[in-house]
């Protein structure tokens, strides 16, 4: 370790810089979770969880702006919603029921009430669906015999992705002239 020096006086010793490398995906939640909390939010999971925890319906007219919690407490706080203008009625009338969604995602009850603001909720980009792929034939027929059309469709997608990943090329690595 080297010691600096400031305007002749000798100050604390410098620690030497490095340690192990770190990943990208090890930084972001943690610089992600400091903006969060800083608007007001504990979890970023309930932003990107959000159609998830009120549902489709819900979660394309209102967004969560934050939550705001008593001094000292992390319980019984508020969050604040927003929503299309002609849709606030409609979450005022539900808000009971979306505070009961967020305590059952959190785990415990962290929110009290809700607060609607009227404005454009903030949408998340989303992606188009991956056009679905062949199912073999002898799985298809068997498929057809499920009556939920929901869990058929995630079958078939999942027998879809097993045929293409059986079809994937086989990578050869050649490590010093020999091929593995």
């Amino acid at each position: 370790m080297t010691e600096r020096k400031s305007k002749g006086r000798v100050t604390e010793p410098e620690r030497p810089r490095g340690g192990r490398a770190r990943s990208v995906a090890e930084m972001v939640p943690a610089i992600g979770g400091a903006a969060f909390r800083r608007f007001g939010f504990v979890q970023s999971s309930v932003v990107s969880r959000w159609a998830e925890i009120v549902g489709p319906r819900y979660a394309d007219v209102s967004a969560p702006e934050s939550i705001r919690f008593p001094h000292g407490q992390r319980a019984d706080g508020v969050l604040t919603l927003t929503v299309d203008g002609a849709h606030a009625p409609m979450m005022q009338h539900v808000a009971p029921a979306i505070v009961e969604r967020v305590n059952r995602f959190f785990g415990y009850p962290a929110v009290a009430r809700v607060a609607i603001r009227q404005g454009a909720p903030l949408r998340p980009v989303r992606r188009p669906a991956p056009p679905p792929r062949p199912v073999p034939v002898e799985l298809g027929e068997s498929l057809r015999t499920i009556a939920d059309p929901e869990l058929r469709a995630c079958l078939e997608g999942l027998a879809g992705a097993l045929v293409a990943a059986e079809a994937a090329p086989i990578l050869k690595i050649e490590v010093k002239g020999r091929v593995k």
